[in-house]
């Protein structure tokens, strides 16, 4: 029997403020640009930094997951952003999901690993742009000069009092992913507009 269930079209947390974001990078003059990043593949990992099964699922993924504090390593399609002594999240093209999953777990082999599949908590905000770090330090309590919080590096912090994962990506002129939970993505992007006013 033929699969007559109706097909839903996905909709991006942020779907409704693609025109707006696109704006505000175009009246902004090039000082900054706003626009989402959706449906990234997004999978938390928890095992033994010290364990066999971490070198084995870095040896799967092609990338070594972070073992400092606070940074981020990138091959290719994949980030692997360090979020504690055990845990990372990887972050991967659109749909890429299960591949990943399953990746993780074939190679974590008997190990104890936790992989789960967060993609469609968060979204991903990609601020760039010569005012990007002056835009996102009026609402984040880091230091975000760019000695102290570099390319490669990643924290768990807040913006605009909203908890995010923010990520200095490595690539020139790449600027900031801000990874924000689906829920929180609207307000934060209202926030960011409203910021962004002032390079208008």
């Amino acid at each position: 029997m033929a699969d007559t269930a109706p097909t839903i079209p996905r909709r991006s947390p942020l779907s409704h403020a693609a025109d707006r974001l696109a704006a505000a990078t175009r009246t902004s003059g090039g000082a900054v640009r706003l626009a989402e990043l959706p449906f990234l593949a997004q999978v938390n990992v928890r095992l033994d930094a010290k364990g066999a099964a971490a070198d084995a699922v870095g040896l799967a993924l092609g990338l070594q997951l972070p073992l400092e504090p606070n940074t981020v390593v990138r091959v290719g399609e994949l980030t692997a952003v360090w979020l504690g002594p055990d845990e990372w999240l990887v972050v991967g093209p659109t749909g890429g999901q299960r591949d990943l999953e399953s990746r993780i777990r074939a190679a974590s082999g008997d190990e104890p690993v936790a992989v789960t599949d967060v993609s469609a908590q968060r979204t991903t905000l990609l601020v760039t742009g010569p005012r990007a770090r002056d835009l996102l330090a009026h609402g984040c309590p880091l230091d975000l000069h760019p000695r102290i919080f570099r390319a490669g590096c990643c924290a768990q912090t807040t913006l605009a009092r909203t908890q995010i994962v923010l990520v200095a990506r490595d690539e020139p002129k790449a600027g900031f992913w801000v990874l924000v939970r689906s829920s929180f993505a609207g307000y934060l992007t209202d926030w960011l507009l409203d910021a962004a006013a002032e390079y208008v």
